[in-house]
């Protein structure tokens, strides 16, 4: 199952160059963060803890934004109120994150972002294993 989030996320993330603008990225138009990452949760209290943060990477698995700006943050963000292993895990996303943005044209890119999609399916594997999946 992780093994399949990884591929899924590395798909849809748009890893590969080789667009018009000669692989410097896609051509896909700029997003903001809220259409990148759809409300999948209204506005409510995050209860149980987590529920946000687990929702919102469930959004951004289904959408494959994790490289879109503001994605992460959000979720990492919304991990804030959760337990230890759920914050510990959104940490690793966002330290992961940081990592393949500050990569950009260099030779570990592809490594970098293929690591995006390892922390976040190990943070999936913490939703499931605290009974927060959400399923788009």
């Amino acid at each position: 199952m992780r093994l399949l989030i990884v591929l899924a996320c590395l798909l849809l993330a748009g890893c590969g160059g080789g667009g018009a603008d000669g692989g410097r990225g896609n051509d896909r138009p700029a997003t903001s963060p809220s259409d990148a990452l759809p409300s999948v949760i209204g506005s409510g209290a995050d209860d149980p803890p987590g529920s946000v943060a687990c929702g919102r990477l469930a959004a951004a698995v289904a959408a494959g934004s994790f490289m879109s700006p503001g994605v992460v943050d959000g979720i990492v963000a919304a991990s804030a109120s959760a337990d230890a292993p759920l914050a510990d895990a959104a940490r690793r996303l966002g330290d992961a994150y940081r990592a393949a943005v500050a990569s950009k044209n260099k030779p570990d890119e592809p490594d970098r972002i293929a690591a995006v999609g390892t922390a976040a399916s190990d943070m999936s594997g913490v939703c499931v294993a605290s009974g927060l999946q959400i399923v788009g």
